[in-house]
């Protein structure tokens, strides 16, 4: 990563004369054809097809604002720009082909990927067949690899930033979206809540160091999610859901798992470790028995009848699969799925207050200070004698 600079806070820095010669100033409508209607939006971004005039080519222009709650943006924008400028090379990253800049917005020009989003596959109340899953899981894999030989956590893997290059296909994956990946110096630790709160590690919520061993925790959710369309942790409400997530509540429930392989689901297990240290390396992962299919796995003999995704209907209504019950503190690690599972067909993202859930449900060590509420903050408990670490960013997922 020679031509850019390091942060502290594990963002990556592009030189004032490189970014000169990188960022277009004129308008992109001189350019593209924009199409008004948004391929997909977020809260801080947007992404419309875009149409080069001259070559008919077409990519995807994601639009990023430069402020967002009147603060400055442009120090993490710029990061994903160098981060997806580092992973040029990689097959399995989303390219970038150039970016312009407005005065509200900064403009990236991405490869197009036609099939869209992984997760509108899921939004259609299907799961993946198993061997399509180990396909698109094996490249997820390879596309981390990649990420991991050059130290930077993605932290935000979830269905929505995995995307398939052709439509009905998932033989070509792309990652996207590196807003909140970190580059991780060695000896140099960096805390932040961040992420996606279905996929999120226990040690974000601990305000415990970022590792790359946190993004293997969000592959085991996403498998265990590809396979069954459920989220293992997902509950009710956020307070349930980050309680679940810091006790590892893991059950896997024979309606939705009978008809999976035992290299599958330890596979998922071998990445929801609580202790990151104690999860395998994304090579570990990329040559474990499911992926490598070093052992017989009975379940991926049925053949693909069809170049298309193969996937299966949920045998029950979404209505019957959702949860109502309550997951407290004293609940016993063998609590039945069916009361403390929600069906994930759009993942809550941690940009937003708790909705009525009780204090006492999810709290992070005492010697956390969140910066954003101070000694009345309702996700922790305060020592008066003991010394703080400052929660210096909590992007909505616990306050």
């Amino acid at each position: 990563m020679s031509r850019f600079t390091r942060t502290s806070d594990g963002l990556l820095k592009i030189e004032e004369c490189d970014m000169v010669k990188l960022v277009h100033k004129k308008p992109i409508v001189e350019v593209y054809d924009v199409e008004k209607i948004p391929l997909g939006r977020g809260k801080y971004a947007t992404v419309c097809r875009a149409v080069h005039k001259t070559t008919g080519v077409q990519y995807a222009a994601k639009f990023v604002k430069k402020r967002r709650r009147n603060l400055d943006q442009m120090k993490e924008i710029i990061h994903e720009i160098a981060v997806l400028e580092e992973c040029a090379s990689s097959d399995r990253v989303i390219r970038l082909h150039e970016v312009y800049e407005s005065t509200t917005e900064m403009v990236l020009v991405l490869e197009l990927a036609a099939g869209g989003e992984l997760q509108h596959i899921l939004d259609g109340d299907n799961c993946f067949e198993e061997l399509e899953a180990r396909k698109v899981m094996r490249q997820i894999l390879e596309g981390v690899a990649y990420l991991h030989s050059r130290n930077i956590a993605h932290l935000d893997l979830k269905p929505q930033n995995i995307l398939l290059a052709t439509e009905d296909s998932c033989d070509d994956i792309k990652l996207c979206d590196f807003g909140i990946s970190k580059v991780l110096e060695p000896g140099v630790k960096v805390r932040e809540i961040l992420g996606t709160l279905d996929y999120v590690a226990p040690e974000v919520l601990s305000y415990e160091p970022i590792s790359l061993a946190t993004d293997i925790w969000s592959i085991g959710v996403l498998t265990y999610v590809l396979l069954s369309g459920f989220s293992p942790f997902g509950a009710d409400n956020k307070q349930q859901t980050l309680l679940n997530i810091s006790q590892c509540a893991l059950t896997f429930e024979p309606e939705h798992f009978s008809d999976v392989s035992s290299a599958a689901i330890d596979f998922i297990k071998s990445g929801l470790i609580l202790d990151p240290r104690k999860r395998p390396t994304i090579q570990e992962l990329l040559d474990h028995p499911w992926i490598s299919l070093k052992s017989n796995i009975s379940s991926l003999i049925v053949k693909s009848t069809s170049d298309s995704i193969q996937v299966t209907p949920r045998s029950t209504p979404i209505s019957q699969r959702k949860s109502l019950s309550h997951v407290n503190l004293s609940a016993p690690s063998t609590t039945p799925i069916s009361q403390r599972k929600t069906y994930l067909q759009t993942s809550d993202n941690i940009n937003g207050p708790f909705e009525g859930s009780p204090r006492s449900a999810y709290q992070v060590p005492n010697n956390c200070l969140c910066s954003q509420c101070g000694t009345t903050c309702r996700h922790l408990t305060h020592t008066p004698h003991v010394s703080k670490t400052a929660i210096t960013v909590d992007r909505g997922i616990l306050c």
